[in-house]
């Protein structure tokens, strides 16, 4: 059946698809306690999941920080190779966008930043804000070492009991600067402050910081599309921060379906 497997071995989490002919046949994710078993855990349950037999799969493609701990050997005696997780990031971003060239922002532990286009993939920068961050900064304020317990925490909070907005300094409007823009995360945090504002604060910071790093990265560059990837970019509040940001810099901010999935798909279809 000619169907090619890409691989995304994480930190803590690896994420599998198949790819035949260039169509997405499906995904899946696998938590484990080390790389090794997550790879061929998410193999195996890959095929179960979608009937797919060993002798139909044609080739492996590794990529991720995880990949590094497997060797060169064949993996069940099929083709497997390795791909730079930034050319294999851009590739995927490109693909489920269907842009051209972009910019891609791949939101992980931390944050990546690559440029993507028809001359190549080149990482350009990242920042140490993302998962690791909100996991970090959670497990110390709120004692949640979970990402879902922050996320379902966050749903319920305010943001102006936590962050100091443009409104509150100045007092009135300014021209082309929303009166509701952070100023300062984390600036007007209250004692009164709950567990989802401080959740909520969380977020927000880790995605205006990401945000605002991608228009910075765009304005020395040609290019209006910026493309969101990870597990972080398929949270709620994420489209929430990206849109005034979108507005205020005229750029387009495109969380694609399977975001989550862009460097396994990029692996296997490179």
């Amino acid at each position: 059946m000619n169907i090619v497997l890409g691989i995304d071995v994480g930190g803590s989490t690896t994420k599998i698809v198949g790819v035949r002919d260039g169509a997405l046949i499906g995904t899946l994710r696998v938590r484990a306690a080390d790389q090794i078993t997550s790879l061929f855990g998410a193999i195996g349950n890959f095929l179960r999941e979608y009937g797919i037999k060993l002798d139909d799969v044609s080739s492996v493609a590794l990529t991720g920080v995880g990949a590094s701990f497997v060797g060169d050997e064949p993996i069940y005696g099929i083709t497997t190779r390795k791909v730079s997780e930034f050319i294999a990031l851009g590739h995927g971003a490109l693909h489920l966008s269907g842009f051209d060239e972009a910019l891609v922002v791949s939101l992980g532990t931390g944050t990546a930043f690559i440029r993507a286009g028809k001359d190549g993939m080149a990482h350009i920068g990242g920042t140490g804000l993302g998962g690791g961050t909100i996991i970090g900064l959670a497990s110390q304020m709120l004692g949640k070492t979970d990402i879902d317990a922050v996320l379902t925490l966050a749903s319920d909070g305010e943001l102006s009991n936590v962050d100091l907005s443009v409104k509150d300094i100045v007092g009135h409007e300014i021209p082309s600067l929303p009166s509701t823009l952070t100023a300062s995360n984390f600036g007007r945090i209250k004692s009164a402050a709950t567990e989802a504002d401080i959740a909520l604060g969380i977020l927000n910071m880790v995605f205006q910081t990401a945000g605002m790093m991608a228009v910075f990265a765009a304005r020395n560059d040609s290019i209006q599309n910026i493309v969101m990837t990870g597990m972080l970019a398929t949270f709620p509040q994420a489209a929430q921060v990206f849109a005034p940001i979108e507005e205020m810099f005229h750029l387009t901010f495109t969380i694609p379906p399977n975001a989550v999935f862009a460097a396994a798909i990029g692996a296997a279809m490179v």
